[in-house]
């Protein structure tokens, strides 16, 4: 059983942000039909859907029919969004039964100035204030410490303001985030490089990919974890296939047994700046 398999329901966005790489495929919405076929295969292999891999997933035009289809087969579901489209999306986010967790990268600003940095942290503020008395879960994401992180101060003076208190004398969790209100946090975390064949190799032994998790890109490729957005190190496609016979594809053994023996076979992982923080 998997911890979660990440679903890209399209891979185009509204924005164009400076940590993101973005994607060279050409863009593309998942089909109602097809997110059935897919959820449908994922059923036993996981309890949670992530809504992220690229793309920006309130931009999908049939967003309410995949939430709805996705409670309907028993899964959970987590999204990942820039935040600029909560208000426009509030009402069919709410409606959902299967919707747990918004995770919100606020650090999406550092690419797109030019915007109304209150107006957009007040849409923020309003969802997450809704969905807390649906019981929804937000985490407000600032994952850019060591890079550029010029608008942070903003950001945490509107949420201090927000909630009445400084959010930089909160205490952190073991994992650094801080509770800002009951179902609300605010998670810190370094800035780290995507994988690239044209990154140096780094000192990666493990991942937790086909273990914990997988991804399906929105043509249905299946990929090892959300982090291959070109899909370059694709292992079967399952519009076409059955989950077990893609995870039991020679490519994906190697990899899997490549990280038991904290040797990856995969050039890529070997170039991954988020993985090298499990070999620390």
């Amino acid at each position: 059983m998997l911890n979660r398999v990440y679903v890209e329901i399209t891979n185009v966005c509204n924005l164009s942000c400076a940590f993101c790489p973005g994607t060279k495929r050409k863009g593309r919405f998942l089909s109602p039909e097809e997110f059935r076929v897919i959820a449908e295969k994922l059923r036993g292999h996981t309890r949670y859907l992530y809504f992220h891999v690229m793309g920006e997933p309130l931009l999908h035009p049939q967003l309410a029919a995949l939430l709805d289809t996705a409670g309907a087969l028993g899964f959970r579901v987590c999204l990942t969004t820039n935040g600029t489209l909560l208000p426009r999306q509030t009402a069919t986010l709410l409606a959902a039964p299967s919707l747990h967790k918004v995770s919100v990268s606020l650090h999406s600003f550092e690419g797109n100035h030019g915007g109304d940095m209150t107006a957009y942290l007040r849409g923020v503020w309003d969802f997450c204030t809704a969905a807390g008395e649906w019981g929804v879960l937000c985490a407000l994401r600032l994952w850019n410490e060591g890079g550029a992180a010029e608008r942070n101060g903003e950001i945490l003076r509107f949420f201090s303001t927000a909630i009445g208190r400084d959010v930089e004398n909160l205490p952190r969790d073991a994992a650094g985030n801080r509770r800002l209100a009951p179902g609300l946090f605010l998670e810190s975390a370094a800035r780290f490089d995507w994988p690239s064949p044209d990154a140096p190799e780094g000192n990666v032994q493990f991942c937790h990919a086909l273990r914990q998790q997988i991804a399906v890109l929105c043509d249905g490729t299946v990929v090892p974890c959300c982090l291959d957005g070109e899909g370059r190190m694709a292992l079967g496609n399952l519009l076409r296939q059955e989950l077990p016979g893609i995870l039991n594809s020679p490519r994906a053994r190697a990899m899997h047994e490549g990280f038991s023996r904290r040797t990856p076979s995969e050039d890529l992982c070997r170039r991954c700046g988020y993985a090298a923080r499990f070999s620390k």
